[in-house]
């Protein structure tokens, strides 16, 4: 993915003061200046294990990671069939390659996908390039 200026990607380790459970995942934000928001979110992750509550997910076997995805309602709504508050048909979160609600924050209108591969690559990209726009605008609405 081209064209994507100011993105920060943040991968907190041991030597940074933050919790365990969030090393060596990683974290993408935007941030022209370069510095970690400390009140923003991320616009897009990349998780390498389960975390409380996510374990179905099931991100402790080898070589497996999740992408996740702030969408921004629309593209949510095309991608699921239906809003971030309403229930979510319960697939199984731990599926390979396939795009879904995120399992703890699709009620925020995050989407998912496990190791991404062939079915998913170009949706992935697509709602990354959105998610960033989403975060971009923000920023800018932000800084003024």
């Amino acid at each position: 993915m081209q064209d994507l200026n100011g993105v920060l990607a943040v991968r907190p380790g041991p030597e940074d003061g933050s919790p365990e459970i969030s090393w060596e995942d990683t974290f993408f934000y935007y941030s022209p200046d370069g510095v970690a928001p400390k009140t923003t979110q991320p616009f897009a992750t990349i998780m390498t294990k389960n975390y409380p509550g996510d374990e179905r997910s099931r991100l402790d076997r080898p070589d497996t990671f999740r992408v996740s995805i702030v969408a921004g309602k629309e593209a949510f709504v095309d991608r699921t069939g239906h809003a971030p508050s309403e229930p979510a048909v319960h697939d199984d979160p731990s599926v390979t390659d396939a795009l879904m609600a995120h399992p703890v924050y699709g009620s925020v209108g995050w989407l998912a996908v496990v190791n991404p591969g062939r079915q998913t690559d170009t949706a992935t990209c697509e709602l990354l390039r959105k998610a960033y726009h989403l975060a971009r605008s923000r920023h800018e609405r932000r800084t003024g």
